[in-house]
Parts: structure tokens; C-alpha cells; sequence
């Protein structure tokens, strides 16, 4: 899923004004719904729902954690003058953050106090015309994982010192000798075997062994607006044109298994970023949690969600209109996949404060945000797949499904959502969703404009309940009252 790559951040960030700078939850155990399993673990990263971006190197969008519920909530912010897509955390429970800078669009790392969100070291990173880090992942070291503007692939550890903590580069592999003049890294995910995965907004699939710094690349010759993602022996990149399931040669060099083009639409729809899926592909199943490998079309006037079974080869076990209830739909999101439901966020006309440069004109050139969700299942045979609700719950960040309580968690927006009013008097509620039905469950109030705007990023739950959601701003900390 692309949720929002750092150079529509930058676009975004440039519309920002100064003005802006102006008891735990445990873990309900069976409370799932029967969704899951959940992916498998992956050796490479911390521990699955908080070691990246969509949670695990699958991209599931699912995490293990109970959320703050549906009950009274409290929460706070943790203002940082930046937009902070990525929030992960590891085995000592303290969030590391990879935000863009308002004023300089500057990546840079923050390491947060669990108990206040206090920010307690930050390191700011070379940035350069496409800064790719926006997928970082945690390690099993607890180390950040990132691409720096230089090509770079890092290894950030954050330390204790007499002073307080401190964040260092452990570890930098360069990477540039195998980026194209021109491209840049955009997708990011560890492979079962230490390599790590990478793909380029050109369309460059490559691995690399931080061990002795070999990288072996193909190219595709189509656009990655996308992360990537892995499971066991498999690798799924999302271009602009088809999806390509991967495996590597002994040597790394990455293998095209197989690749299955899609339908992309007239154009770039109004509320996405790019001509194209907006989706990261997620892996999911009702057995090893890896059997199937979803995204999302951009076919007109609905999108289609594409679910292809890993072991089958490139045609889709079901192509489903999604979001009907609409006259029209698409998404910048990638889907929530657990066990054999897959739900699907629509971003069909969400008021982006900017684009990327170079994006195409929209089709149409503009469009209302109705938001709104649907949940697709597979068939009982996994031969097929049927709809089994939409909901008009307007979703404005990246929605996230706990396994432990079974509730799905986002932001939600009301009042005026057209591209000054999302961004002034537009109201952002802490919200909680039904699987099952697709109801709104809670509504807690957050606040009003742009410093609540969450761009549609995804919230991180962390072991202790607190939910974890990044904004235009910085960062709001959401935990049980």
C-alpha cells in the first residue's frame, strides 16, 4: 500500500502554516471475530503490529494488541512540526518515529517516552528529491531500518547515555551504485534470509546483503509508487501497471514468479496520489497466513479488490467491485487482510493539502470525499470471493484491525472535507468500527484543522493498548480512560 509517500509529505507540508506549530489495555485473547492467523513472524524484524508501517513485513494492517477500545479515551499530542507516517515499536516499548519536516521537508528519526510521548532524541537524515525511508522497519535489534536521501540503507539504534538517550547510524550499506540516475527508493522490507528487499520509484527490484554489501537488482521498466512485501520465500511489488510476485536466485538476484497486469484506471483518480493501484500488497490466508496476495485496481467507476493465490499464478481467484455504495471509488489505502476477509478503505476525493510533483491531471479533475469501507470474503472453497458489507464510516487515516479485541481502529472526519476546509474546521474523531458489520462502535472527539489531519496514515497499538497516530503535525497518543 502506498499510505502516502514522502514526497507527497513534502508537497503537503509546503501548504502548512505557522499556525500549526502553534490503565493499560491487556490483550483479550479469542476476542478476534475469527479473523486471523496472523502472518508469521518474521526473523528479520520486531515483533508483528509494531515493527512496520502496516504492522508486519506481510503488510496485514492487523496487530495483536487490544486497542484503546470503545469506552471513554484520553489522549494527547506530541507536536513535532512534522508529518509522521511511520510509527513502530520494539522489544523495550519505546515508539521510534520516521516524520517529514513542515519547513525544510527534512526526514528525521524521534525516539518517544511511552508513559508522556515526550520526544526524547531525534536525527535528522540526508534527504534527497524522493526520500524512500517513509517505509522504514524495526529490526530484531530494535534498530530503525531506512533509506536515507543518499541512498544510504541505515541501521538507526537509539542508545542510553548520562544524558538521557541518543539516536547513532550502527550500520550504513550504500545503495546508489544500483539506483538509476534520476530514481529513488521507495519501498523497503526484510526477506527471510537477511537480505533486504527494495524497490525504486522506477521500477528497479532489488535485494541487499548488509553482511558483506552485495546488491543484486532487475528492473521492471514500470513505475513503484508503493512499498513492497514479504513472507517466506515470496515477495510482492505493486507497480503502476501489474503486480509481480518474487523469489531470488542463490546469488539474491530477485526472480519474477509470476506477474499479473491490472486494470489502472482512465487516470489518476481524485484522492490518490498516482495512475495506478494505491496499495501496498498484503498477504493473507486462513492457514499459514500467507496462502493468498491482495491490492487494489483503479478500474472506473469502482476499483476492483484482486485476490491472487500465491501458489496459482497470476490469475485472480476473484475480482470484486468494492465500495458500491458510491458512485464511484478508489483508495490511496492499502487493505486490512486477515484470515479470509480483506476490508478496503476508500479515499475516492480525499482533499490532499498538495500532490507529488509530476502527477497527472486527475479524472475527473476533482471529486467530494464520501469515505466509506467494505469487507470482502473469501469463498467457503477460496475459489471465489463476495461482499459481505459496505459502510459509510468516513475513514480519514489508514484504518488498523486488532486481533486481541476485534475492533478496527482509525480516525474519522466530518464537517467541511474539501481541500481548505479538511485542513481548518474540518472535526477528527478517535473511532471504533464493527468487522462484522461495519458500524461505527465509538466516536471520541480530537479536535479541529490541520493539526489533527492524519492524511490518511495508519495508527500503531502498542503492547500496552496505546494507540499511536500520526498527523500533519506530529503524533497523537490515544489510551483507555
Amino acid at each position: 500500500m502506498r499510505l502516502l509517500t514522502v514526497r507527497a509529505i513534502r508537497a503537503a507540508l509546503t501548504v502548512a502554516t505557522l499556525t500549526a506549530l502553534c490503565a493499560p489495555a491487556t490483550t483479550a485473547q479469542g476476542a478476534s471475530g475469527g479473523f486471523g492467523p496472523p502472518p508469521p513472524q518474521n526473523p528479520a524484524t520486531a515483533a508483528n503490529g509494531t515493527a512496520t508501517m502496516h504492522g508486519d513485513s506481510a503488510s496485514s494492517d492487523t496487530t495483536p494488541y487490544a486497542g484503546p477500545g470503545s469506552g471513554t479515551v484520553n489522549w494527547s499530542r506530541t507536536a513535532l512540526a512534522s508529518a509522521c507516517p511511520t510509527v513502530v515499536i520494539g522489544s523495550d516499548r519505546l515508539p521510534v518515529l520516521l516524520c517529514t519536516t513542515i519547513f525544510g521537508q527534512t526526514p528525521t528519526v524521534h525516539l518517544l517516552d511511552p508513559g508522556t510521548g515526550a520526544d526524547l532524541a531525534s536525527l535528522a537524515l540526508a534527504k534527497g528529491s524522493l526520500f524512500g525511508g517513509v517505509y522504514a522497519y524495526l529490526d530484531n535489534t530494535d534498530a530503525l531500518v531506512v533509506v536515507d536521501g543518499d541512498d544510504n540503507l541505515l541501521r538507526i539504534g537509539h542508545h542510553r547515555t548520562a544524558g538521557g538517550w541518543t539516536l547513532t547510524v550502527d550500520q550504513s550499506t550504500p545503495l546508489a551504485a544500483a539506483v538509476p540516475a534520476g530514481d529513488n527508493i521507495v519501498g523497503l522490507s526484510p526477506g527471510w534470509d537477511g537480505r533486504v528487499w527494495f524497490a525504486t520509484a522506477g521500477g528497479t527490484i532489488g535485494t541487499a546483503d548488509t553482511s558483506t554489501g552485495a546488491v543484486r537488482t532487475i528492473s521492471t521498466g514500470e513505475g513503484v509508487e508503493n512499498s513492497i512485501s514479504t513472507v517466506p520465500g515470496h515477495t510482492a511489488v505493486a507497480t503502476d501497471h501489474a503486480l509481480y510476485l518474487l523469489t531470488e536466485a542463490p546469488d539474491g538476484t530477485p526472480t519474477v514468479e509470476w506477474r499479473a497486469p491490472y486494470d489502472r484506471g482512465p487516470g489518476r483518480k481524485p484522492g490518490q496520489l498516482s495512475w495506478g493501484t494505491g496499495a501496498t500488497p498484503s498477504f493473507f490466508g486462513t492457514g499459514t497466513g500467507t496462502e493468498y496476495v491482495t491490492i487494489t485496481d483503479n478500474a472506473a467507476p469502482h476499483e476492483n479488490l484482486l485476490v491472487y493465490r500465491v501458489a496459482g499464478g497470476p490469475n485472480p481467484v476473484c475480482t470484486t467491485p468494492v465500495l458500491t455504495q458510491y458512485p464511484e471509488s478508489g483508495t490511496e489505502d492499502a487493505v486490512i487482510a486477515s484470515g479470509g476477509s480483506v476490508f478496503v478503505t476508500n479515499t475516492y476525493g480525499y482533499p490532499y493539502p498538495a500532490l507529488p510533483a509530476g502527477a497527472p491531471a486527475g479524472v475527473p479533475a476533482s471529486a467530494g470525499f464520501d469515505g466509506g469501507l467494505s469487507r470482502v470474503d473469501l469463498d467457503a472453497d477460496g475459489n471465489g470471493c463476495h461482499l459481505v458489507w459496505n459502510s459509510d464510516v468516513k475513514s480519514a487515516a489508514l484504518p488498523r484491525l486488532s486481533l486481541a479485541d476485534g475492533k478496527i481502529y482509525t480516525l474519522t472526519v466530518s464537517g467541511p472535507t474539501d481541500s481548505v476546509g479538511a485542513q481548518t474546521f474540518a472535526s477528527y474523531s478517535y473511532a471504533t468500527i464493527d468487522p462484522a458489520t461495519g458500524a461505527q462502535l465509538s466516536s471520541s472527539w480530537i479536535g479541529l484543522g490541520l493539526l489533527y489531519n492524519p492524511l490518511q496514515m495508519t495508527g500503531t497499538t502498542g503492547p500496552d493498548g496505546t494507540l499511536y497516530q500520526g498527523t500533519e503535525t506530529g503524533v497523537l497518543r490515544v489510551t483507555r480512560g
